[in-house]
């Protein structure tokens, strides 16, 4: 028989005990239940549901009943597995969770906790192994709008994300959902809703509760990651900039996107210019949409220019937003503060809001929609982008599928097959012309397990933007040759642990040179060394 022995501390004294088996006793389980049989069970049960909600369900269960054959199947089959533990499957989970409800699943803080938060957080059961969590407020879920409470369904997916993608332990995560009311009226009206009945707090109030939350989760967690993820627009903003200096705090919505589509936009940009014969630093680039994801992805993509000799104020001329009036320039009068940075000032007539007038002013090389408007699109807009460019760049990056601004289909139809497209929800390859052509998919999963692991094992203090530059960088290099045979934009999804790795490995070598980083093994480490202490260091169901 195998005895394992697991430390512990008492009074300052490591400790081991005899850890205890998971597998039932003798006499408890079918006399030939094996792993390997049961994981066809599984995908058996799971191919049956009809509805992708119902999957999503039974995979909440399995993950419950048993996560190491959960992880183990998310692994083998991710195409198939990420679609209904994350987008587009999760908003369907969010906008229904009060009613799909089964268990308890991450910490629950409301309002009516202020100032007994510590002890909130202390319930928790793990608390000495919690190395990430994800924290959303629920008040801008995907394109959903205000879902409350409702919104916890976005943490635990994206948690399920950072175990299957970069192998951190589930054991070390914890989803947290802060209720701070909402103001869908549907919820607060709904006899099933699991959040308080009150409308959102102001934001003195909310800005107070956030300070003692984060100060506590520093104190009861002092080795976690934080990493918020969809607050409103205006909040994403103010709170990620008043705690990233203080603590190990990132914004996926952000900077996770933003890399994402930083990295897809490389390769893009250098196909693109392979065909037109312009210079990379001749690219512009449109987007429609001006909340925080889209702002935060025109943020990152100056990046784009500034690695290829351009000053910052050149690099930010590059870039032009449109937002629900238009577009956005300095004299069409009041913009929210997050808009004024890429506001033009190079335009004083009057208010151009029809997005063909716009590409056919800006004449942009690449399209990016961050709008949650459906069909924006439309065969106009993406027929004109055609006739701009010999290989258009667009990317409807809007989740889920319903509200993505046009369908790879499309756009592979209205351009005559020379679009460079990625999406944010995914969309089936097309054959045109005897050729498949493959779809993008700037999905952040391929950014923030790498980034999140990155900087756990580097123990940083903070999570600076050069981390989140190298995790982009880390992404756009990690292609094959086969790959890019095939003109991908980016990896192929099976292989999220390799590509985790690689760009964990990027993420210590930034903390390093920004001199944030606390893990000084790591330090004297070479590449090939510190890959492989990465991989070792991952978790394997």
């Amino acid at each position: 028989m195998t005895i394992i022995l697991t430390p512990y501390w008492s009074n300052g004294v490591q400790r081991l005990k005899i850890a205890e088996s998971d597998k039932p006793k003798h006499g408890l389980m079918p006399p030939s239940l094996r792993d390997d049989i049961h994981a066809l069970r599984c995908l058996e049960q799971l191919r049956s549901k009809d509805k992708n909600i119902e999957k999503y369900i039974y995979l909440s269960g399995l993950k419950h009943h048993d996560p190491p054959m959960f992880y183990k199947l998310c692994l083998e089959n991710m195409p198939e597995f990420t679609p209904i533990i994350y987008t587009p499957t999760v908003g369907d989970a969010c906008l229904q969770y009060s009613h799909i409800y089964r268990r308890p699943e991450g910490l629950f803080i409301s309002i009516k906790d202020k100032g007994n938060i510590r002890n909130v957080l202390k319930n928790w059961p793990k608390i000495d192994e919690a190395r990430i969590s994800v924290v959303t407020d629920g008040s801008r879920i995907l394109g959903l709008g205000d879902l409350g409470v409702n919104g916890m369904p976005i943490s635990i997916g994206k948690l399920s994300l950072y175990v299957a993608g970069a192998g951190i332990r589930p054991s070390s995560t914890i989803p947290i959902c802060l209720d701070l009311g909402t103001s869908n009226e549907g919820f607060l009206n709904d006899p099933l809703y699991l959040g308080l009945r009150q409308k959102r707090i102001s934001d003195k109030e909310m800005t107070e509760f956030m300070d003692e939350f984060m100060h506590e989760m520093s104190v009861t967690f002092p080795k976690l990651l934080v990493q918020f993820e969809d607050f409103s627009t205006d909040h994403a903003f103010t709170y990620l900039d008043r705690y990233r200096n203080k603590y190990s705090v990132f914004n996926d919505d952000i900077q996770g996107t933003g890399a994402v589509v930083l990295s897809g936009f490389i390769n893009a940009a250098t196909l693109s210019s392979e065909a037109s014969g312009r210079p990379l630093t001749d690219h512009h680039i449109l987007f429609f949409g001006a909340g925080s994801a889209g702002v935060g992805v025109a943020m990152q993509l100056m990046s784009f220019f500034t690695l290829n000799g351009l000053s910052e104020e050149d690099a930010r001329k590059r870039i032009w937003l449109v937002d629900s009036q238009g577009l956005v320039y300095n004299s069409r009068g009041r913009l929210a503060e997050h808009k004024k940075y890429f506001s033009r000032d190079d335009y004083q007539g009057p208010p151009i809001t029809n997005l063909v007038d716009i590409v056919s002013y800006v004449k942009p090389t690449a399209l990016l929609g961050l709008s949650t408007i459906g069909g924006a699109f439309t065969p106009q807009v993406i027929q004109l982008m055609a006739q701009l460019n010999p290989r258009p760049i667009i990317f409807p990056l809007s989740n889920p599928v319903r509200l993505s601004e046009c369908s790879f289909k499309d756009a592979v139809q209205y351009t005559n097959g020379t679009v460079l497209f990625a999406s944010g929800s995914p969309f089936p390859e097309q054959v045109y012309k005897n050729e498949i052509l493959y779809p993008g998919q700037g999905n952040n999963m391929y950014i923030f397990p790498g980034l999140g692991l990155g900087s756990i094992l580097a123990r940083a203090t903070s999570v600076t933007d050069s981390m989140v530059e190298a995790s982009s960088l880390g992404l756009a290099s990690s292609l094959t040759k086969e790959e890019r045979m095939q003109g991908l934009l980016y990896p192929r999804i099976e292989r999220i642990r390799d590509i985790s790795a690689h760009i964990a490995k990027e993420v210590i070598r930034a903390a390093q040179k920004a001199d944030v980083d606390r893990s000084v093994n790591c330090r004297s480490m070479d590449d090939t060394c510190l890959i492989s202490y990465i991989k070792r260091k991952m978790w394997i169901p």
